[in-house]
């Protein structure tokens, strides 16, 4: 042991020993793999009943949801086609996916793959599927960071989409839960009302869901009511998200221009009907021949080649007009 312990010269039997060993291991333990065998091969048939009836169970569900996916298939084409319809609306999105999340538990801040190389500009509002999400508030030449809705020092304008009535949602450190601050008592907040931003400030496009209000708390003793609202955007667990570029322009702006937009699509269509028959010109030479004879004999010489043999019918209209002179 003690040569063992402090020389490696014994290395060499220990491994030729372990070798002899392992079929005295394998031998040992025969009877319990032959046990184990036999167990399987005389297994309960009640057990193998009762499995193979979860197994039928089991299929039929699945073939129950797989009846489905056609029609979740339409409903996604439904749906990719009504985003591809974002051209008509006044926003332009991007997306974006997630790289990374701030490590700071007192933060709530994530990290975006587009940067100002793609045109992300400070402020820029971030959402995703379900809702507003946040803004960028830091941009790198490739990546950016956005404050989260949920961050204590983040705060939006929002508006309760029943009555309209504004407030502030403001973030209270927890991924689940916004607050509206300073709402008076007697206030028409109600649990189950829809928040979405009111576009005060122009920051945030009006309009996006923001909080799904789940509970109001009055007091006779305070002027103000305490109200909680859950985000409707999946904050925790979104992947990929739209990046919102707003559109500077006013509405009579846009109106405007997309009437003058209009006007010159109607402007070149009309104008390229009566295009089609001003190319005609052969057929108009017979027409000017009966009015006036000496008209036809003047536009040959200036037509085209194809126009000349016009002039060729010109000829007999002349000569009964000779009799009539005198």
């Amino acid at each position: 042991m003690v040569v063992d312990a402090r020389f490696a010269v014994l290395k060499p039997v220990r491994s030729q020993m372990g070798l002899v060993l392992m079929e005295s291991y394998w031998i040992t333990d025969l009877p319990q793999r032959l046990w184990q065998g036999v167990a399987g091969q005389f297994g309960s048939r009640t057990e193998l009943i009762a499995e193979n009836e979860k197994l039928k169970t089991e299929a039929l569900l699945l073939q129950g949801r797989l009846q489905k996916l056609a029609a979740l298939t339409e409903q996604n084409v439904r749906l990719r086609e009504l985003l591809n319809s974002s051209a008509l609306v006044n926003e332009k999105v991007e997306v974006a996916e997630l790289i990374g999340v701030d490590p700071n538990p007192f933060t709530h801040r994530i990290l975006i793959n587009k940067g100002e190389r793609d045109g992300v500009f400070l402020g820029q509002p971030v959402l995703d599927a379900r809702g507003l999400m946040g803004q960028v508030v830091e941009l790198m030449p490739y990546t950016s960071r956005v404050l989260l809705l949920t961050d204590s020092t983040h705060s939006i304008p929002v508006q309760i989409n029943r009555n309209g009535l504004r407030a502030i949602a403001s973030g209270t450190g927890n991924p689940e839960r916004l607050e509206l601050r300073h709402v008076a008592d007697t206030a028409d907040v109600k649990e189950g009302d829809l928040l979405v931003s009111s576009g005060m400030g122009e920051r945030f496009p009006a309009g996006y869901p923001v909080a799904t209000v789940n509970q109001v708390i009055h007091d006779s003793g305070q002027p103000f009511a305490i109200v909680r609202a859950i985000p409707t955007a999946a904050l925790n667990r979104s992947r990929y998200m739209l990046l919102v570029f707003t559109d500077s322009r006013t509405p009579e702006q846009r109106a405007t221009e997309a009437a003058m937009a209009q006007e010159e699509a109607d402007r070149k269509g009309t104008s390229a009907a009566p295009a089609a028959p001003a190319n005609a010109t052969t057929p108009a030479a017979p027409a000017n021949d009966q009015g006036t004879p000496s008209a036809p004999t003047n536009a040959a010489p200036s037509s085209s080649a194809p126009a000349q043999p016009s002039a060729t019918p010109a000829q007999p209209a002349a000569t009964p007009e000779q009799p009539r002179r005198p």
